[in-house]
């Protein structure tokens, strides 16, 4: 039908009271619902001729943040309504969203073979680490559930730097997913792009009473393994603790086995966003000729 149309969707949340970006099984309601369940209430609302399914493209856990995940969508409007233009419809789902911690903040209308999943070219998150803060009472409001406070006044730094260079590359992350169901059905090799380890800053670090040290791990791959950011983000702060030297978080490494993560070691979810996720140009283009939408209701 000409009203129905593809979009994709980029969109951001804080993920503290949410149990992750994808639904929740119907067998498991009546915990905290995902972010994806209420983009699609959203959507309902829009009163759509078919009822709308997201394709989300990155499945953050429970806890996580997101400063840009994506999904694709179909939808199609009653009463052969043109598609929506879209800035109506970033502004309506916005609407029904505003009991939420959940914004959209792009909207595009994408080719129909377009998947906001399997065209990502990479993905990147960063982790917020802030030094020296004992209890996360004692963090700015702002950075309550938005990074890992640590007693540490100072981490070595350059140790971290070595040690996170050890990850870049193809190679088999084993040792840094967690088990899960689908642990068979994925291949633990994965190219990590960049591991990176750089000074951050509060929220509001130009209006609290005191100074506290933020440091950002940043990791860009085109896919992840089930909570490998976490367990790498976790052994590069022990690696900085002097906890683990160099060598052994090569040995880790070395040794393929998600059993060889030492137990307790993985960072906590709330330190970790979201930052990117990436697509070529030329996979967001619809072809010539094709509207991107004319309606304003």
């Amino acid at each position: 039908m000409h009203n129905s149309a593809r979009y994709v969707i980029f969109f951001q949340y804080i993920g503290t009271h949410y149990s992750g970006a994808v639904k929740v099984p119907p067998q498991q309601l009546g915990r905290k619902m995902g972010v994806q369940d209420h983009l699609e209430e959203a959507m309902r609302r829009l009163r759509p001729l078919h009822p709308v399914s997201l394709w989300v493209s990155s499945r953050t856990d429970a806890g996580v943040h997101a400063l840009s995940n994506s999904a694709h969508f179909d939808l199609q409007r009653t009463n052969d309504k043109p598609p929506f233009t879209e800035d109506v419809l970033v502004e309506a789902l916005n609407f029904h969203l505003r009991a939420e911690q959940i914004r959209v903040t792009r909207a595009l209308r994408v080719p129909d073979h377009f998947h906001a999943r399997f065209r990502a070219r990479s993905r990147t998150y960063v982790y917020r680490l802030a030094l020296g803060v004992a209890h996360r009472s004692l963090l700015p409001l702002t950075e309550g559930n938005l990074c890992w406070n640590l007693h540490d006044k100072k981490l070595d730094v350059g140790a971290m730097r070595e040690a996170a260079a050890l990850l870049v590359g193809t190679q088999d992350f084993s040792s840094f997913r967690a088990v899960n169901a689908d642990i068979h059905l994925k291949s633990p090799v994965k190219t990590l792009d960049e591991a990176g380890v750089q000074p951050g800053s509060s929220f509001v670090h130009a209006h609290f009473h005191r100074e506290i040290p933020f440091w950002e791990l940043t990791f860009t791959s085109r896919s992840f393994l089930y909570k490998q950011v976490r367990r790498m983000t976790g052994a590069l702060v022990a690696v900085g603790r002097g906890q683990l030297s160099v060598g052994q978080l090569q040995e880790l490494l070395e040794a393929r086995d998600s059993l060889a993560y030492p137990q307790g070691l993985a960072a906590p979810a709330h330190g970790l966003f979201l930052t990117r996720v990436d697509y070529a140009d030329s996979d967001l283009q619809l072809s010539q000729g094709v509207s991107s939408g004319n309606s304003e209701d």
